[in-house]
């Protein structure tokens, strides 16, 4: 167990170290990953994912490294994607809102409001886009007014939909990784409801990615994150929920739940014949004398 992993360590680096030597700070390591800008491995001794050499010797020969991939991970808040828009920050969160465009982070400041982030090089794509001109400048279109009136947001959803896009692609082909995936973003109640084994919902637990950490657990900001973080529009947790359903069917084809091994039964001792009395004692113990 040692030399293998001596050897996983001479051939993959723990995310951290990757990090380092990729000259990103951890969060834009953390995108990357998800975006599959940086390949992952397994780590063979069960701690996680790591990052080959290999992958790490393909990045830094890559041109314009590191510059080029850090831009690929850049994001912008409300105020800067405006800028790099062009537009004012108030159209740009009225584009957000509507759903068109999608963060790729969030969190929340002191005073626990959510602070989007976006993809800068996706903002720049939106605005080149020729058919896009006419949201940028003048009057907005009736559609886009009216969802506003309506008080519509889909900044959490979208910011779901792209999460759960994350972590799919993490799982690879494991089912339960994938079952695990997105059972961490449905209710509680919502999983128990679709998988009624309790047995199957501890291991679901076990392979449950980690999502990203706000605040202190049980705190008002970590339960703010966590609301954001759950399906809670009707047609987007039955749509969860089914596929949930349907992956949880190729789990347990594949690789049933590992369920605790049952209790021995209790020993129980052999029944002793209780002392007889009376004629029928006195007969037996006679026909047990020596005869002669």
């Amino acid at each position: 167990m040692a030399g293998t992993i001596a050897k996983s360590d001479r051939l993959t680096c723990a995310p951290s170290r990757a990090a380092r030597e990729l000259d990103l700070k951890r969060g834009e390591f953390d995108l990357a990953v998800n975006l599959g800008l940086i390949r992952t491995v397994p780590d063979e001794g069960g701690g996680g994912r790591r990052v080959a050499r290999a992958e790490i010797d393909r990045l830094r020969a890559g041109d314009g490294f590191p510059d080029a991939l850090r831009e690929r991970v850049a994001t912008a808040g409300t105020h800067e994607g405006a800028e790099i828009m062009d537009v004012t920050p108030t159209r740009f969160t009225s584009l957000a809102r509507f759903g068109l465009l999608v963060p790729v982070r969030f969190h929340l400041n002191r005073y626990r409001t959510v602070v989007w982030l976006y993809l800068a090089e996706e903002l720049r794509q939106f605005a080149a886009e020729e058919s896009n001109a006419r949201l940028l400048t003048g009057r907005m279109p009736p559609e886009v007014r009216e969802g506003l009136k309506a008080k519509l947001d889909r900044r959490p959803r979208n910011w779901r939909g792209r999460h759960s896009g994350f972590l799919l692609r993490q799982a690879g082909d494991d089912p339960w990784a994938h079952a695990a995936a997105v059972a961490s973003l449905l209710d509680p109640a919502d999983v128990a409801d679709v998988v009624e084994d309790p047995h199957e919902r501890d291991h679901l637990d076990r392979c449950r990615p980690r999502l990203p950490a706000h605040g202190a657990p049980g705190s008002p900001t970590a339960e703010r994150a966590q609301k954001l973080m759950t399906a809670s529009e009707p047609d987007e947790v039955a749509w969860f929920r089914a596929d949930l359903a349907h992956t949880m069917e190729t789990a347990r084809r594949q690789h049933p739940a590992p369920r605790p091994a049952p209790e021995p039964a209790p020993h129980v001792p052999a029944p002793q014949r209780p002392p007889s009395h009376g004629l029928l004692g006195w007969l037996r113990r006679r026909g047990r004398r020596p005869t002669g």
